[in-house]
C-alpha cells in the first residue's frame, strides 16, 4: 500500500514516513500542494491513501484536496492539521476529506485510522471486481440509480462518482430503509470509530448525499431528518417505509 504524505514541516514528515514504513507501507512525500498533485498523478502503482496538512505554502490543503478529488473520488484523504475550529473541519469535509485529526496527535490512533481507511479501500476494490450473482449491482428509486459495483450514482442524465465514505453511508441508509438511525449509531457503524469525530461529521456527509440524490436538497424526500433522533432513508415517499415508526426510545 502506498501513502502520500503532504506536510511542509520536515521533522514531522520524516517521523510520519518512518512510522508508516515500519508498518510496511510505501511512502512518498511532498512539502507543498503542487508537488503533491504531481506525485499523485505520476504514482505507479497509484496512491492508496493521502495524509494531508491544511496549512501548506502556496496551495492550501483545501485546494489540494479539491484537486485530488477531481482526479480520484475514491482515494481516502486523512487531514492532519493544527486547525481545531469546527468551521475548518466542515470546510475540509466539504472539500472531500474522509477523516480529520488534529495536531498534536496520538501515533497509535493515527496508525489505526490509516489501517481502517486502507482496509476500506481494499474492500471497495474487491467490490469493483466480478461479484457473485447474489450481490445486487444496482439499486433504483425514482430517477436515482445507485451502481454499487461501478461506484457511481446516476440521477436522470447526471452521473456522479461519490467518495468511498459517501457510498458507504448511502449503502448503509439503503440497507436500513425506514429505520430511524441516530448520528452516534451511524458514526459507529459506518466510520467504525468515533475518536475526534462529532455527529456534525454525519450531518456534513448527509448534506453531500442530499446534493446528489435529492431534487431539492433543502426539502429532502429520501434522506429525512428525524428531530432529536437522527435520520431515516425512504426510497419511495408514500410507501409503508415512509410512515414514521413508533418511538423506540433511541436517543442521539
Amino acid at each position: 500500500m502506498k501513502i502520500l504524505v503532504v506536510e511542509d514541516e520536515e521533522a514531522l514528515a520524516t517521523g510520519l514516513q518512518f512510522n508508516f514504513e515500519q508498518e510496511g507501507y510505501e511512502v512518498i512525500r511532498a512539502g507543498d500542494g503542487l508537488l503533491a498533485l504531481s506525485l499523485f498523478k505520476e504514482a505507479r502503482p497509484p496512491v492508496d491513501l493521502v495524509v494531508l496538512d491544511l496549512m501548506l505554502p502556496g496551495m492550501s490543503g483545501y485546494e489540494t484536496c479539491r484537486a485530488i478529488r477531481e482526479i480520484d473520488t475514491q482515494v481516502p484523504v486523512l487531514v492532519l492539521s493544527a486547525r481545531t475550529l469546527s468551521e475548518d473541519k466542515t470546510q475540509a469535509f466539504d472539500c472531500g476529506t474522509d477523516q480529520y485529526m488534529t495536531k498534536p496527535f496520538a501515533l497509535p490512533e493515527l496508525l489505526a485510522r490509516v489501517r481502517n481507511l486502507l482496509e476500506r479501500r481494499a474492500a471497495a476494490a474487491a467490490l469493483a471486481a466480478p461479484a457473485p450473482a447474489a450481490e445486487p449491482g444496482e439499486y433504483r428509486f425514482g430517477e436515482v440509480v445507485i451502481d454499487f459495483l461501478q461506484h457511481q450514482i446516476r440521477v436522470g442524465s447526471q452521473l456522479t462518482v461519490p467518495t468511498a465514505l459517501e457510498m458507504d453511508l448511502l449503502r448503509y441508509f439503503v440497507e436500513h430503509e425506514g429505520a430511524v438511525l441516530s448520528r452516534s449509531r451511524i458514526l459507529e457503524d459506518v466510520w467504525d470509530e468515533q475518536a475526534d469525530l462529532s455527529t456534525r461529521s454525519v450531518d456534513n456527509f448527509v448534506m453531500r448525499l442530499r446534493r446528489i440524490i435529492e431534487k431539492n436538497p433543502s426539502e429532502p424526500q429520501h434522506i429525512l431528518s428525524v428531530r432529536g433522533r437522527g435520520y431515516r432513508f425512504v426510497a419511495r415517499p408514500g410507501s409503508p417505509s415512509a410512515t414514521p415508526p413508533l418511538p423506540d426510545g433511541e436517543e442521539d
